[in-house]
């Protein structure tokens, strides 16, 4: 573990605001864990990459990065492979690293920022896939009780962007790692609006694992703006599920509306089509505003 001289804290977020904590410690192991006093929500702040935050105050207490690297092959039964992942393993490092050693399953998943051990809390998603399909298990420090937990996928209450760690016990755990079941076989999913599309104009017809992280790759560039460039967090909003129903009433009255199943009797609006409908794309108040390249980032 090791303390920063500097509590700023503008390099650790995306949005690359201004704020400062009364004292910066980098996790670095396990074994960390065990040597510090407790977690307080009410002072402290637990960050990853950064990538999902907007901080807009001084955190009192302590901030806790959380930089727990490896990743190791734990079992291969020849067609599937089970990876243990440290929870500060850079997500798209995760991806090309995957890809490297023949193993599919997160090329849909790929450029999104952040580490792995954030990965679980929101249940990451994109271009039809979401994290939760290829996760077995979580192991994280129960902050409450002061020891280890090993929760199966099952136990975490995987929702569209949300789990038990975000909405039921926010902050009582630190993730240490994840473990994944990946693929040796590649079953492209490629019924999201755009990839399939992004193939063809690139000429590929049966594509790989890899030419579909590529795609994902070069979609997620043109929409979405470079943190590195401007300040963001990438796509701030999540597209609203509702029943089958009230999304019919609403495709009544507004044709053009994309949609797409999101499990029995439920559909899935797009957030971006509507914010661009209101008229705010592109909208600026002061430094901040609604991104021009796509509706979904501030």
């Amino acid at each position: 573990m090791r303390a920063l001289q500097s509590g700023s804290l503008r390099a650790f977020n995306s949005f690359g605001t201004e704020a400062r904590a009364g004292l910066v410690l980098v996790i670095e192991s396990e074994e960390d864990l065990l040597d510090l006093p407790g977690f307080d929500r009410s002072r402290d702040l637990l960050l990853g990459g950064g990538s999902n935050v907007l901080i807009i105050d001084d955190v009192p207490g302590t901030v806790y990065l959380n930089r727990i690297a490896g990743i190791h092959v734990l079992d291969d039964d020849g067609q599937t492979v089970s990876v243990e992942v440290g929870a500060g393993e850079n997500w798209h490092g995760l991806v090309r690293w995957s890809l490297d050693q023949g193993l599919c399953g997160l090329e849909n998943l790929s450029l999104i920022p952040g580490l792995a051990g954030a990965a679980p809390i929101q249940n990451i998603g994109a271009y039809g896939v979401e994290l939760s399909s290829v996760l077995e298990s979580v192991t994280a420090w129960d902050w409450q009780r002061g020891r280890w937990l090993n929760l199966p996928a099952a136990d975490c209450g995987f929702a569209y962007r949300d789990s038990r760690f975000k909405s039921v016990e926010p902050d009582r755990y630190l993730i240490t790692s994840i473990r994944l079941r990946l693929g040796r076989t590649f079953q492209p999913r490629l019924d999201y609006p755009g990839l399939a599309e992004e193939l063809d104009a690139a000429g590929i017809r049966r594509p790989t694992a890899g030419d579909v992280s590529e795609a994902v790759c070069r979609i997620r560039r043109r929409k979405l703006p470079d943190p590195a460039v401007t300040g963001n967090a990438g796509s701030f909003f999540k597209n609203p599920v509702l029943p089958a129903d009230d999304a019919a009433k609403l495709l009544q009255r507004f044709p053009g509306m994309p949609s797409w199943p999101a499990g029995e009797d439920r559909l899935k609006l797009a957030a971006a089509w509507m914010i661009e409908r209101c008229g705010f794309k592109g909208a600026q108040d002061g430094a901040a505003g609604v991104s021009e390249r796509h509706a979904l980032v501030l």
